[in-house]
């Protein structure tokens, strides 16, 4: 097949987004299919071989390092003359609304990837813009032949819009690269504290420090006794974070191995969030061998079986965070069990399989002349 997959966010950037259009993009090229990027920003024009369009961007208001696609003709011109059998929009807000609106007008089908609450964003950065944002991305997923959710609980939010046709598609996980086997006593030592005890825990976040992250929750956790924070990622947040966890171990972006070791090497891994449509790093840190605390919200519902394969804490309830992490501090053979259960329940989650998915089951169906007419679905 040929699918032209226009992303609001793509290398350099690092993100879920990227991240998930990166396996997407490197999976069709393996199994013969070709690819076709369209990304926001400078950057490579091309990622292992696949060519990248990229067209005219401006920075996010309050988060400059984020590009936002702005409405540009090279991206009907780039699908023209691509001609794919399906337009894959990556969590479409701004760029993807300009692919919609072209793959419309060229006659080519659409799949809607919702994969960003766009909405809580703006909430978390005080954008005053929620209501109007939400009211867009109900309007770009009603327009979109086919929207894909990562979660039951996106499937919920969406379907209160009004959108329809909505499939559940999760996001796989590199089982190649995250494994309880880079557990690295090397990195471990680095990581404590000079002169600690024996059996000091390190409690690691991996991810941006961004609002919308809700990472300033990690202060309930800066003097619980007998553990050290580790926090691995970099963003706005980052200089709030070190004035207030003065103790805690901060390494900034990491990626590749270096990322896997560092998953690998904590004892428990923390998503304080509680406004994620997915929530891969849950996935990783249960692919790496660690037992995960997550909010009892969003994607993390589907990912962590509270007491099974993880623990939930109510995101509402004061020092419910903290009382999940202390709980597992107390108990080695608790967090063993969890790991244990959660690794299991990942093996067979890989990129390659989801993406399979992603060709067979929705991608190969609206390749086919649609039942309906079109033109009452363009985008105004």
């Amino acid at each position: 097949m040929r699918v032209a997959i226009v992303t609001e966010s793509f290398l350099p950037q690092v993100n879920g987004v990227t991240n998930t259009v990166r396996q997407v993009v490197e999976h069709l090229d393996r199994t013969g299919h070709e690819a076709l990027v369209i990304a926001p920003g400078p950057g490579p024009s091309e990622h292992r071989g696949v060519p990248v369009v990229r067209v005219r961007s401006v920075g996010l208001p309050r988060y400059r390092s984020f590009p936002i696609g702005l409405p540009d003709a090279a991206v009907e011109r780039a699908l023209a003359a691509f001609a794919p059998d399906v337009v894959h929009l990556a969590s479409p807000i701004v760029l993807g609304a300009v692919g919609l609106r072209a793959a419309r007008r060229l006659g080519i089908p659409t799949v809607a990837v919702y994969q960003t609450d766009i909405a809580g964003f703006a909430r978390h950065y005080r954008l005053r813009a929620d209501v109007p944002v939400a009211r867009w991305v109900g309007r770009l997923h009603r327009r979109a032949d086919r929207t894909l959710v990562p979660s039951r609980s996106s499937y919920a939010q969406l379907e209160a819009m009004g959108v329809d046709d909505l499939h559940l598609w999760r996001r796989g996980v590199s089982l190649d690269l995250f494994g309880p086997e880079r557990r690295s006593e090397e990195r471990r030592a680095a990581w404590s504290r000079p002169r600690s005890t024996d059996g000091e825990l390190l409690v690691g976040y991996v991810g941006r420090l961004a609002a919308e992250k809700q990472v300033r929750r990690l202060r309930d956790l800066a003097d619980l006794p007998g553990t050290r924070l580790v926090l691995v990622g970099d963003g706005p947040e980052r200089g709030w974070l070190e004035r207030h966890l003065p103790g805690a171990r901060f390494t900034g972006m990491l990626g590749g191995e270096e990322l896997a070791t560092a998953f690998a090497s904590l004892d428990v891994f923390v998503h304080p969030g509680e406004a994620e449509t997915f929530c891969q790093t849950v996935q990783e840190a249960q692919a790496s061998g660690v037992p995960v605390v997550a909010a009892a919200a969003g994607g993390p519902l589907d990912l962590v079986e509270h007491g099974r394969t993880g623990l939930l804490y109510d995101p509402h309830g004061p020092r419910s965070l903290r009382a999940a992490v202390g709980r597992l501090a107390d108990a080695p053979s608790l967090r063993a069990e969890l790991a244990a259960a959660a690794l299991a329940d990942v093996a067979g989650r890989s990129w390659g399989h989801l993406v399979d998915e992603l060709v067979e089951k929705h991608y190969r169906p609206l390749a086919r002349p649609l039942s309906r007419p079109r033109g009452d679905r363009a985008v105004a």
